[in-house]
């Protein structure tokens, strides 16, 4: 029986993951529309924001916290950090922005090259790191989905058309471990 290559990834892997690809795809939309409808722009860069800000969030309250105490360079977890802070003051800049002109198209390109240079970090330099921890966290993730979907109710994100359903039934997936953490 062959496995796809997201099937034999820990799930708390698979979930951060597959929000890089929502964002890195979110990304391109708003590069194709570009010089579209101010309107259209302003709603994916938005969604942009909004899906950032969640990711981080569930990161810094979970991922970061379990890699401070499975990881042994504290480096990368700090960098990461770094990261998320200066990104989150983009998206502040951007959320705030009345206007829809040649600086806010600059702040979403930077954000894009900036998440793009993250998301590199994190999958190349800090996933192989801990992926042999394959129970802890498939684990991690169960907790980490169920965080997501509160976080996502908090501020308000909903699922686009499509996504609900793959979203929901693949952290069920990896089901069966219950066991608490210590």
């Amino acid at each position: 029986m062959a496995s796809s290559k997201s099937a034999s990834q820990p799930l708390a892997l698979e979930l951060l993951m597959s929000d890089h690809r929502k964002v890195e795809a979110l990304f391109v939309r708003y590069e194709r529309e570009k010089e579209g409808e101010e309107e259209t722009r302003r709603g994916i860069a938005q969604r942009i924001c909004t899906e950032l800000s969640a990711h981080a969030q569930l990161e810094e309250e979970l991922f970061y916290p379990w890699l401070r105490e499975n990881l042994d360079d504290m480096e990368m977890v700090e960098e990461a950090q770094v990261e998320h802070n200066t990104a989150k003051d983009l998206i502040a800049q951007i959320v705030g922005s009345g206007e829809i002109d040649d600086a806010y198209d600059a702040r979403v390109k930077v954000l894009s090259e900036y998440i793009k240079h993250h998301v590199k970090e994190e999958e190349q330099e800090i996933f192989p790191e801990v992926r042999d921890k394959k129970d802890e966290l498939d684990e991690l993730g169960q907790e980490m989905a169920a965080r997501k979907g509160e976080i996502a109710a908090q501020i308000g994100l909903e699922e686009e058309p499509g996504e609900t359903q793959e979203a929901r039934s693949r952290p069920r997936a990896g089901r069966g471990r219950t066991a608490a953490r210590p």
